[in-house]
């Protein structure tokens, strides 16, 4: 690989931006492609399925035989909220796979006693997010039940494009929610992607069921462009 392309790919990494080396096998010659340039390549609906299915693969014939060598961020996890449900989802997340972070400016829950070396950020959504980064390849979870705090982290991950935007609560409560948020000048197109009441239906009822149903709602999202790339392939 060249120093300039190297060089390129690792800055889309530090970046967190997904991308794409392509390598054209008949001649060896190689180029990068980030997410913001796929519609303009000869490959680009090979290269859409690759990002999509997260997964490196050949594509094309004879001369046009091609490697497409995806780069695609880990996926993270960002909860809101340093409450019970948090404690038991913290390591069941990991152990799926994410990196995961707590903000709560509650300084007597977001404590590093209650959750060991779960890095634990005691500070509004407003403040501590810009440093935290939001990105498509982060999930938020709002679990608070406090709009002062769940509510600017929900317009921050809806207007990043996070890849999951969920929120605790019940139907009513919602409901309150989705006035408020369009009262801030939220489409209802954008409000529509908020998972609530957050979690996939299993009749959770305990802080540990909760966890369970909302990692499995996430994963699902995160998930979903494959599914949706292996029907088009198939």
């Amino acid at each position: 690989m060249r120093l300039e392309l190297l060089a390129a790919l690792n800055a889309e990494r530090a970046a967190r931006r997904a991308c794409v080396v392509v390598t054209e096998l008949a001649s060896g010659a190689q180029r990068l492609v980030g997410s913001d340039q796929v519609d303009a390549d000869p490959l680009a609906g090979s290269i859409h399925e690759a990002l999509a299915l997260r997964r490196s693969r050949l594509v094309g014939e004879g001369e046009r035989r091609a490697f497409l060598a995806v780069e695609v961020p880990p996926p993270r996890m960002l909860v809101i909220g340093a409450v019970h449900i948090s404690q038991a989802l913290a390591p069941m997340a990991r152990l799926a796979g994410f990196d995961l972070t707590i903000i709560d400016p509650r300084t007597a829950f977001a404590t590093p006693e209650r959750f060991g070396d779960v890095p634990v950020i005691a500070e509004w959504p407003e403040v501590a997010l810009p440093a935290y980064g939001l990105d498509p390849f982060t999930a938020l979870v709002a679990l608070t039940h406090d709009p002062k705090v769940d509510e600017p982290a929900l317009v921050a991950g809806l207007k990043v494009g996070c890849f999951y935007v969920g929120a605790l609560g019940s139907r009513r409560t919602h409901a309150r929610r989705v006035e408020r948020l369009q009262a801030a000048g939220l489409s209802p197109d954008l409000i529509g992607r908020i998972h609530a009441p957050i979690g996939i239906d299993i009749g959770a009822a305990s802080p540990a069921e909760i966890a369970v149903a909302v990692l499995a709602e996430v994963i699902r999202a995160l998930r979903s462009g494959a599914a949706r790339a292996e029907g088009v392939a198939a």
